[in-house]
């Protein structure tokens, strides 16, 4: 059934009668060279099926051995999320079939997790701070890749066959689990994005994951029930799995709650399964049956030993933790000396690391301020992605900056280089050097033009010679038009004047 033809109560009306209940489960994917219990690479977009050995296809007799980076990486995201580190934890077999599963489980960490009882303060957009429970950070294993064809959604309902690819099956994996947040009530779509938007922040900080949620190194469920209004018992819960941006995020809990609302509200029940988020109409629809913990048939994984994290170990861990975004943030608007508001604001767009990035990456902070809050903003609301999701790097905006300062290229002919990154046609200067970019210096190729163009327009040329020199402008425009944009404009203004004396 598509999610289109789901009734919907008016979100107002959800939150008059019902008390949402949220609970967000992102899967974040380790910045490793090699998978969590082989030595098979992780580089992403490789042919289908060259990055797998026995042990990651789960061959008879391949034996997993656990990866000491990834270990690490996983209790530096528990310090950094205030979580207590357990001093001996264990891995446990998942038991499910599924197709991009090859081994038929999945090897992950059940009662004895890594990291748990922690908590994430988050800034939401008025400036207000909501803190985020964090019941535990474990390390698991990610699946495959299944692609359906011949459908007409990519889902397997419809589709003739599908494709397997398990390059991506034992990709290490950090799984996040809230515990239910409660209290929100209309807030909960702004709470649930301003979530995952800090975790996201914090994660890339530590230099755990690049934390691409358009590549799925970053991929969140969405867990989310309704209680009527004064009542103590948790509603059933759905889970939107794989949503995969934050504004993807608030819209899916808000349609949740007011598809859920309408079904209750016509005496129906809410069942508990898995929904499929749909990023064209940000609805969802209905997926599996959602299983419970005991269906997974949980059993300690007999061919790892318990993961052992001495408190001197850890120690030395929580020193290399770097400078959280937020109090980056603080000291760096210092620095800007902007407002509380204009800081707010930055923020809000996602533009502040960013910013900082590009910064650091040699170009002035008023520059990358200027470039990602004007054009590339503009882009992403075009291309309708966060700014943070545009295909450009804050390093490679600060090499279009640069190229601006240097006089290689004009403020639109910088425009049209961004647009060429964007669209995928490679670096800055290769976007350059294809679309032959770079400004007109030869100053005969510029006066041909200026001479052209003063000969087109000699009521002009007469304005000029006779004191007018704002009249030089139609000119320059005229010699702009003729080089496509890659003159000079105040280089051509002084052949202009020169040749009107």
């Amino acid at each position: 059934m598509s999610a289109a033809i789901d009734e919907l109560m008016e979100f107002d009306d959800v939150i008059e009668t019902y008390d949402p209940v949220m609970g967000m489960e992102v899967h974040v994917e380790l910045g490793t060279a090699t998978k969590m219990f082989c030595g098979c690479p992780t580089t992403f977009g490789g042919e289908p099926n060259t990055q797998v050995c026995p042990a990651c296809l789960g061959l008879p007799g391949a034996l997993p051995v656990a990866n000491a980076a990834a270990v690490e990486s996983a209790v530096r995201i528990g310090l950094a999320l205030n979580c207590s580190i357990r001093e001996s934890s264990v891995f446990a077999r998942k038991n499910y079939f599924y197709p991009d599963q090859p081994k038929n489980y999945q090897i992950s960490q059940y009662d004895q997790p890594t990291s748990y009882d922690g908590y994430l303060d988050v800034v939401l957009t008025d400036g207000t701070t909501w803190r985020v429970d964090i019941e535990r950070a474990h390390m698991e294993e990610d699946t495959g890749k299944s692609l359906h064809i011949g459908g007409a959604t990519g889902r397997i309902h419809g589709a003739s066959h599908s494709l397997l690819d398990y390059n991506r099956a034992g990709v290490p994996l950090v799984e996040i689990v809230t515990r239910p947040i409660e209290g929100a009530g209309e807030r909960a779509p702004e709470i649930a994005r301003a979530y995952v938007t800090a975790l996201r922040d914090l994660l890339k900080s530590l230099n755990v994951s690049d934390v691409r949620m358009d590549q799925g190194s970053m991929r969140c469920d969405v867990n989310l029930s309704l209680k009527p209004k004064g009542a103590t018992e948790f509603g059933t819960r759905t889970e939107t799995k794989n949503v995969n941006s934050l504004k993807s995020v608030e819209t899916a809990v808000r349609f949740e709650m007011q598809r859920q609302a309408a079904v209750l509200a016509a005496g129906g029940e809410i069942i508990q399964e898995t929904r499929h988020f749909h990023e064209a109409d940000g609805t969802t629809s209905a997926g599996r049956r959602k299983e419970t913990a005991e269906d997974y048939r949980y059993f300690p994984e007999p061919d790892l030993p318990p993961v052992i994290a001495t408190p001197e170990w850890v120690y030395s861990l929580r020193a290399t933790l770097p400078e959280l975004p937020w109090v980056r943030r603080a000291r760096i608007q210092e620095q800007w000396g902007v407002s509380d508001e204009v800081m707010r604001d930055l923020v809000n767009v996602g533009a502040v690391d960013l910013i900082i990035e590009t910064a650091e990456a040699g170009a002035s902070a008023d520059a990358a301020r200027s470039w990602w809050v004007s054009f590339l903003a503009q882009q992403a609301n075009t291309r309708d992605v966060e700014l943070a999701e545009l295909a450009i790097t804050p390093k490679q905006v600060a090499e279009v900056i640069g190229m601006v300062d240097e006089g290689k290229l004009t403020n639109k002919l910088a425009q049209q280089v961004v647009v060429g990154v964007l669209d995928g046609e490679g670096e800055p200067a290769q976007v350059v050097a294809d679309r032959g970019l770079e400004v007109v210096r030869d100053d005969s190729a510029l006066q041909k033009a200026v001479d052209d163009a003063l000969a087109a327009n000699p009521d002009i040329a007469d304005k000029i010679r006779g004191g007018k020199v704002q009249a030089a402008g139609k000119i320059v425009g005229d010699v702009m038009k003729a080089t496509r944009g890659q003159a000079d404009p105040a280089r051509v203004k002084e052949l202009v004047l020169a040749a009107c004396q």
